[in-house]
């Protein structure tokens, strides 16, 4: 298993936009996007500073992803 890199939430977001997640709604610091086609929904912090790498990869697992899919999608 490949180590997630050090990521942002820009970072984050990017990578699920390609794959064709839009935004649905944000709450306070939490952005939450939707996919249709997945039926499936990821919240992501969003501050200035990184975001864990457990956390990163937690929320790429939720919404259907490996690290090697965001390494070699991004």
């Amino acid at each position: 298993m490949t180590r997630m890199p050090q990521v942002t939430a820009r970072d984050l977001i990017r990578f699920f936009k390609t794959q064709g997640f839009v935004e649905d709604r944000q709450g306070g610091s939490h952005l939450t996007l939707w996919n249709e086609a997945r039926r499936v929904a990821v919240t992501i912090p969003v501050h200035p500073s990184d975001l864990g790498r457990g956390l990163a990869v937690r929320v790429l697992k939720d919404a259907g992803f490996t690290v090697e899919d965001f390494i070699r999608l991004r």
